[in-house]
């Protein structure tokens, strides 16, 4: 009994068993997560298999277009396959690909497919019947969840491929993979602003360019027309109908971040076009419509033409940063300050114009060889940098090509003219001459001449007598020195002289101004003390000519009373002599009276005590022996005899 029941219940778990087999094989019911999906693959069909394209659209046997969602469905038995699978998910900051298997074939020279209008690929149906193509598709999905038929659609995303597999297309996915993540196709484009860069697009898909055409024009910049503006390539349908062109791109995408279909257009990252400070861009553009010429008649080294056509930009961009397309302009920065080209061998500028230069070998009039060093200061105007660079292309070019031959010329022509050391003494002569002669020569290439330098003169390698001359040369300067060296010592004496009187004079200055007030004032006493004695001598010569006029009349009258005393002795002498009996007797009386007086008034006694001599032949005594003499002799009558005494 007991064996009875068990067999029966092992039959029914065993029919059990079977009848759950069965219904999972023949798909009667199906349970599938909300996480999930379904695509729904039918077996067989009364109406046969599919007759056009991938899709069961019309009940057919294959694929249907429409996908089941979470719960359980029912079917009938052994007609339809279910494929349940994980919903497509494109992680966030991510994009996500899309390749058609069924639609419309793409025409000849279209790369990718395009999306109907107010088609989605979440209706696998609707993007077949509004006429979806087939293939990879310029439309990107960007995160999220989608529910989409992966018999129809393979997505493609960063963390792999979602597709129902199928033997004969497992190797076009992989290598539409691999050339995704070649271009970093998963990932948006992000230009940061300390970077400096910019984007330049390439597009792979739309008409060709025009012919002659490198790069193609900008279109579908202007946001306010929702029907063109692709902002920046992000949008392949509203370009293509803004008219845009396969083909590198003139626009360029500046910082920011972008979705963009990498199968659709490529990003090449370039740094910005830097200008620096002291330096201005000229634009050499390889796009645009062509311009007109603005030179004018007598400029014959090409054309300028205005800013954003064809050729060389007549106006030089200024110091800053620009998104310049590398691809469709060639910016040639100018200097526009003040810079050096050196003529020396072994040295050069930062800028690198000067670096095939080297010394300038002369020959001078005495038939020396030195080597000069020479150094040039140049200027550009801002104005003229674009007229160099289209007479020049660049300026390395004209250094070597026109300035070195027309430098070395001038300096060679102007050492056969001067002995070497004329070529070192008048070194600031030739320099003055060498700027005033060759600026004028610069000026018709639009260069202005700042300043030549010139070295010193060496030998070349194994010349010995340019150092003799040189040496030579040095002891002059040497003498010459000394020679200005002790005059300066010399007149530093004198200063130092001067100096020290005019310390002393500093010095002494108090005495001296109070010596000059003395002397103004002793000045200003005798001044006072003339003007008086000038008054006084008035006076004295008021009283003198009174005095004389006095004295004057008194002698008149005193010599009219003489005179007249004198006529009356006269009369009485001569009265007298006749009384006495002649002159003689009034000569006597007269000299008696004289010796009266003489006697009375002398202190002497009459008869001296000594007698000492006399002369032995009776000459000699004094005039009182003379005048005695005269009286005892009793022979005075002859004048002879008085004159004798007298000179006795």
């Amino acid at each position: 009994m007991d064996l009875v029941i068990v067999s029966h219940w092992a039959l029914r778990a065993l029919l059990a068993l079977a009848a759950l087999y069965v219904i999972y094989v023949s798909r009667i019911v199906v349970y599938i997560g909300n996480e999930s999906m379904g695509v729904v693959e039918k077996l067989w069909s009364l109406q046969g298999s599919v007759r056009e394209g991938f899709m069961a659209l019309q009940d057919e046997a294959g694929f249907r277009p429409e996908v089941l969602r979470g719960g359980l469905h029912f079917f009938m038995p052994f007609q339809y396959r279910i494929h349940v699978m994980p919903l497509p998910t494109v992680p966030q900051g991510t994009i996500g690909y899309v390749f058609a298997r069924s639609g419309q074939p793409l025409p000849p020279g279209q790369t990718l497919a395009s999306l109907p209008e107010d088609a989605s690929f979440e209706d696998a149906r609707g993007f077949i019947e509004r006429g979806g193509q087939r293939g990879p598709q310029r439309q990107i999905l960007r995160e999220g969840v989608y529910a989409i038929n992966t018999a129809q659609f393979v997505i493609l995303t960063s963390e792999g491929n979602h597709a129902v597999k199928l033997s004969d297309d497992e190797a076009a996915q992989q290598e539409m993979r691999a050339r995704i993540l070649d271009r970093h196709g998963f990932e948006p484009v992000v230009i940061r602003d300390q970077e400096d860069r910019i984007g330049v697009a390439t597009v792979h898909d739309g008409p060709s360019l025009e012919h002659e055409e490198i790069i193609a024009p900008t279109v579908g910049t202007d946001a306010k027309n929702l029907a063109t503006y692709h902002n920046c390539f992000q949008d392949p349908e509203r370009f293509l109908c803004a008219g845009g062109r396969r083909g590198r791109q003139e626009q360029v995408l500046v910082e920011g971040t972008y979705y963009i279909n990498r199968l659709f257009a490529t990003i090449d990252l370039q740094p910005k076009t830097v200008i620096e400070i002291g330096k201005v861009g000229v634009v050499v553009s390889y796009t645009g419509p062509r311009g007109s010429d603005l030179t004018g008649r007598d400029y014959k080294h090409g054309e300028l033409v205005e800013s954003g056509k064809r050729g060389v930009w007549s106006r030089a961009l200024q110091p800053g940063k620009y998104a310049l397309n590398p691809y469709g302009v060639k910016v040639i920065q100018v200097p526009t300050t003040n810079f050096v080209l050196r003529w020396i061998e072994g040295r050069s500028e930062a800028h690198g114009f000067d670096t095939n230069l080297s010394d300038i070998r002369l020959i001078t009039r005495d038939a020396f060889e030195p080597v000069l060093p020479l150094s040039i200061v140049l200027h550009i105007a801002y104005e003229d940098a674009p007229m160099v660079v289209q007479q020049f292309a660049d300026l390395r070019l004209l250094v070597e090509q026109t300035l070195d031959p027309m430098v070395s010329a001038y300096f060679k022509d102007t050492a056969q003219n001067c002995t070497l050391i004329e070529l070192v003494s008048r070194r600031a002569e030739i320099q003055a001459q060498a700027v005033k002669a060759m600026a004028e020569r610069f000026k018709k290439y639009r260069l202005n001449l700042m300043e030549v330098m010139i070295g010193t003169p060496r030998p070349a390698a194994g010349d010995q007598h340019i150092a003799t001359i040189l040496d030579q040369l040095r002891a002059r300067q040497v003498a010459a020195e000394k020679v200005v060296t002790y005059e300066n010592q010399r007149l530093a004496a004198d200063k130092e002289r001067e100096l020290r009187e005019s310390m002393a004079v500093a010095a002494a200055q108090p005495d001296l101004t109070r010596s000059v007030v003395e002397i103004k004032i002793a000045e200003n006493k005798g001044s006072a003390q003339l003007a008086a004695r000038q008054r006084e001598a008035d006076a004295v010569r008021v009283t003198a000519a009174a005095n004389a006029e006095r004295i004057r009349v008194e002698g008149i009258a005193e010599a009219d009373r003489i005179a007249a005393v004198g006529e009356a002795q006269a009369r009485s002498v001569k009265a007298q002599v006749s009384a006495f009996g002649g002159p003689e007797f009034q000569l006597k009386k007269e000299l008696a009276q004289i010796l009266e007086a003489a006697i009375r008034e002398s202190r002497n006694p009459l008869v001296p005590q000594v007698v000492i001599g006399g002369q032995q032949d009776g000459r000699g005594g004094n005039a009182v022996d003379a005048l005695l003499g005269l009286l005892l002799n009793s022979k005075v009558g002859a004048p002879a005899a008085v004159e004798r005494s007298t000179a006795g």
